[in-house]
């Protein structure tokens, strides 16, 4: 173990010798000494000045150190401000600092443990690219193989649908056939977010026509709304809109997460408002449902807000959601 020095006692001992050492040789040199010098006498006022002198010298010698002492002290301390401060403008882990392991003193100590600091984070952020990259390579392959099951489970459906069988085994096999599509979408959004999280999903963003965008989405949507009997109560300008800087495809997505929530969580209060405000560049879908505390919209809207969320804040943009018994409301705009 390297032996640590202190660097503030050798301060005090430093000005210590300075200030109390010359006094003390002052009076053993007169003790001893005083009666002659050469054979001169060594009167009062002599005695006077050489202790002025004396006292002149401790109060220089004692400045000079202190100011010596306090600018090596802050050369060394602002060398791990500066190590501290670019790493906060830059974004990024700090380079470790070189420490003299030959005068181990408290500023010494005090490199050496944010050197530790610093590997520390190096760890711990290597051993969590390491789990995400395996946690992604994982869901991909788990939303790859499930595909093949799947895709014989709904072949087996269409044999028996074939088969002449009773009305409420055709209804199981409709519900059988609804559940596995359900799955494969899960899986299809997994995957996206897994994409979407790890920087791999394609973002191309441009000045795009909100207004526009909006409505050919509603229109995509209506005959599914209009199966389902929900009322759609639209306030969609087409004399007027307004651009924001956002990947088309991603934003398609975003709203089509919202009208699928809808349909499948909110489909028995038989309303939805969409609303694009001009104004306040804002988009506005709201629906009279039984609200997100519910658990069926818990359960079932999770991962698809949670896509919407990741590709909103890549853009940008943010959605503000408020939701009670009556219903929901989210209002996307800029961040």
């Amino acid at each position: 173990m390297k032996q640590t020095r202190s660097l503030f006692r050798r301060f005090l001992k430093v000005h210590f010798l300075f200030i109390f050492f010359p006094p003390i040789v002052l009076i053993f040199f007169s003790a001893f000494f005083g009666s002659s010098i050469h054979g001169a006498k060594l009167n009062t006022l002599n005695l006077f000045y050489a202790t002025l002198l004396l006292f002149s010298f401790i109060m220089l010698a004692f400045v000079v150190i202190s100011w010596l002492f306090f600018l090596r002290l802050r050369k060394r301390i602002t060398r791990l401000q500066e190590a501290m401060s670019f790493s906060a403008n830059d974004h990024s882990i700090p380079k470790p600092i070189t420490v003299q392991s030959d005068r181990m003193d408290e500023i010494e100590r005090l490199g050496g443990s944010f050197n530790w600091m610093i590997q520390q984070i190096e760890d711990s952020r290597k051993r969590e690219y390491d789990e995400e990259l395996l946690r992604n390579r994982l869901i991909s392959n788990l939303s790859h193989d499930l595909r093949t099951p799947l895709t014989i489970l709904r072949g087996h459906i269409t044999r028996l649908n074939k088969e002449s069988i009773s009305l409420e085994g055709q209804s199981s096999l409709t519900e059988m056939n609804h559940t596995i599509t359900r799955v494969g979408e899960l899986m299809d959004d997994l995957l996206s977010y897994t994409l979407l999280t790890s920087g791999k999903h394609p973002f191309e963003p441009a000045s795009t026509d909100i207004g526009r965008l909006v409505r050919a989405s509603v229109a995509a949507w209506y005959p599914v709304f209009e199966e389902q009997e929900i009322q759609l109560d639209v306030d969609l300008p087409t004399d007027e809109t307004f651009y924001w800087e956002a990947d088309p495809k991603w934003m398609t997505r975003v709203l089509d997460n919202l009208f699928q929530n809808i349909f499948r969580h909110a489909a028995e209060g038989k309303y939805a408002n969409i609303v694009v405000d001009v104004e306040n560049e804002l988009i506005i879908v709201a629906d009279r449902g039984p609200g997100m505390g519910n658990s069926s919209y818990e359960r079932g809207a999770g991962i698809g807000l949670s896509i919407s969320n990741v590709m909103l804040n890549k853009m940008k943009l943010k959605a503000d959601f408020t939701s009670n018994e009556n219903g929901t409301r989210v209002a996307i705009g800029r961040a």
